[in-house]
């Protein structure tokens, strides 16, 4: 095994996970929106681990709050989209739609999802079957639409959903359970649905994290992912931001 994901759960109010991604012979690893600074240099401190990439996905402050500090008297590369400049001024490589990049072997590719802000962005590693997608994607869920249309955002959610059936979705938030409440009260008859919603309330009463999924769970159980238009991704985003 070569690559590694650690999830580090930042334990605030918006249940946030930092993810590093661990090129193990070297001990080099990538923080994935990284919440706050003091919580990924300590972990790295305890395991040995470098700092050595951020990744970014969209600008909001519980996604890019500890790049200040992890950059202070360092020189790392900030990967982030090009779309959000503006509001990330740290980014030192800026991504658009389709860009390929690589990290120890490994190709990362790039593909735009407007919808939650208008220039979020998703990492695929087909290498190693893994998606971060910050807050376009959840576990039964997907983020509230607050910079884009929801035609944008239907859209998105299909460009992630024809991802490989096996990758494993890395989100931002430990929003499983009211995601798969809701999921259960707009589709009442779908057993996978009922049966995930038991495993993931186990988990979460033992305090364990739900993540990461697969694009096939995601489809079998997420009803935004599952919605057949617009108008009726529309209907359920809207029950969802009200329920």
């Amino acid at each position: 095994m070569t690559f590694k994901i650690h999830t580090l759960d930042v334990k605030n109010a918006l249940q946030n996970y930092i993810w590093l991604l661990e090129h193990i012979p070297s001990h080099e690893v990538i923080a994935v929106d990284p919440t706050e600074a003091e919580l990924v240099e300590q972990y790295c401190a305890e395991h040995g681990l470098t700092l050595q990439q951020i990744w970014l996905t969209h600008w909001h402050k519980d996604h890019v709050g500890g790049v200040p500090a992890l950059i202070q008297d360092r020189n790392i590369p900030i990967y982030g989209p090009r779309a959000e400049l503006s509001r990330i001024p740290w980014i030192n490589f800026p991504l658009d739609h389709d860009d390929i990049f690589e990290f120890h072997g490994l190709t990362v590719e790039v593909t735009a999802v407007p919808g939650h802000t208008l220039g979020h962005i998703v990492y695929f590693i087909d290498d190693i079957n893994t998606l971060f997608c910050g807050d376009t994607l959840f576990a039964m869920g997907c983020g509230r639409v607050f910079e884009g249309t929801y035609e944008q955002m239907y859209d998105s959610l299909a460009r992630i959903a024809a991802f490989p059936a096996e990758t494993k979705v890395y989100c931002t938030h430990e929003y499983t359970l009211s995601n798969a409440q809701f999921a259960r009260h707009v589709e009442p008859d779908n057993i996978a649905i009922q049966q995930r919603f038991e495993e993931v309330e186990s988990l979460r009463m033992i305090g364990q994290c739900t993540l990461p999924s697969s694009i096939a769970l995601e489809l079998e159980t997420n009803p935004f992912l599952r919605a057949e238009s617009v108008e009726d991704f529309k209907r359920l985003r809207d029950l969802k931001d009200n329920f």
